[in-house]
């Protein structure tokens, strides 16, 4: 750091093998640093664009490219979307001994790029114009706008936070949000806690438990049979160090320069100290749809509203939507960003492929008119 000129107020900093130095770089400043940053798209005009590389994303990228169409797909961060973070996916179809998130979403990047589509990552998209004719305008955070004949929107959703006051301060001291090899590292034969009862909270108990001392499951629920999946569990259950705590809530976290300290309450009972280091947050996900603006129609918790669910008053054609397009012809939602949808990953690549067939529908009735 000194040799660089990097003080801990630079960090995280990234030094690049030409000597360049990166103090608190953004995704995009690094990606450029490396290379990695996708061509020149300023002006260029695609049959598809897709808003996303997670499950649903990729798997619309390589049905839509694989059957002729010109394919962009921008993306924020990185491929793979949540279940890119996931350690071990265990039931989806094809993989009985499951797959790491990584791994997955590795194949359906490469896949996507076998058949013509292009990757833009790290890339973020700003606005969608819906106004600009047979066509849609997409902004982008470097400045450069590019065409599209139709859209699907496959963002996702972003982690949800808990209320607690001091959470920030110990992101990355701490609080995680997904368990990968590189968290399990942390916490090697330590306690650890996991807030969420849903399935992506049960496969990283499970998986966490084969690293850390102990680990304590926290839910506010009265169990977890109505939001996780049986066969998690079940070895949730048969793991001897995995502890089930239900009706019970973070109130407070505590620690000088990292977590040390979580403080939890059981219903109406004093709160109780676990001299914990590794906190591991698994509550849901907000959709990603702010950049949508009034394009299309949302419903009361901001995700996507498609086919039936869009009522007669918010549709603009005299035809009724295809299946999964919003209230804006042309323009489809799939995955986690879908009101309704299941949040699943092989749900999300079904969605994915299922779109482009209604989207070829859109593209033909655009044609002949």
């Amino acid at each position: 750091m000194e040799r660089f000129g990097i003080t801990t107020d630079d960090i995280p900093a990234v030094i690049t093998p030409g000597g360049t130095v990166l103090k608190k770089p953004s995704n995009r400043a690094v990606a450029d640093a490396m290379g990695m940053s996708p061509d020149d798209l300023a002006g260029k005009c695609f049959d598809l664009a897709v808003v996303g590389a997670g499950p649903a994303g990729l798997a619309a990228a390589v049905y839509g490219a694989s059957e002729g169409l010109n394919v962009v797909v921008l993306d924020t961060k990185a491929a793979g979307g949540q279940a890119g973070t996931s350690s071990k996916i265990e039931n989806y179809f094809g993989f009985p001994t499951g797959i790491s998130g990584v791994a997955l979403a590795g194949r359906g990047l490469s896949q996507a790029r076998k058949f013509g589509a292009e990757v833009a990552v790290p890339i973020e998209v700003t606005a969608l114009n819906c106004k600009a004719g047979k066509s849609f305008d997409i902004d982008l955070d470097n400045g450069d706008r590019i065409h599209a004949r139709s859209i699907v929107i496959a963002t996702g959703a972003r982690y949800r936070k808990p209320s607690i006051h001091n959470l920030e301060q110990y992101e990355g001291r701490g609080v995680y949000y997904n368990a990968s090899f590189m968290e399990a590292t942390f916490c090697t034969k330590e306690d650890v806690i996991i807030v969420g009862g849903g399935n992506s909270a049960g496969q990283a108990a499970v998986f966490l438990s084969g690293h850390a001392r102990h680990v304590h499951i926290m839910v506010r629920a009265n169990g977890l049979a109505a939001s996780m999946s049986q066969y998690l569990i079940q070895r949730i259950e048969a793991a001897g160090n995995i502890t089930l705590h239900s009706n019970t809530q973070i109130v407070e976290l505590r620690g000088e320069e990292k977590l040390q300290c979580v403080m939890c309450r059981t219903r109406d009972e004093a709160p109780k100290a676990f001299d914990v280091g590794h906190l591991f947050l698994f509550l849901g996900a907000e959709p990603n749809t702010a950049w949508l603006r009034d394009c299309v129609k949302l419903d009361d918790k901001a995700f996507v509203l498609t086919g039936p669910q869009i009522e007669a008053q918010n549709w603009t054609l005299e035809r009724a939507p295809h299946y999964l397009e919003t209230s804006h012809p042309g323009v489809f939602a799939v995955g986690d960003v879908r009101s309704g949808s299941v949040k699943r990953v092989a749900a999300a690549v079904g969605e994915g492929a299922a779109a482009i067939q209604a989207l070829h529908q859109y593209l033909a009735e655009q044609q002949a008119n």
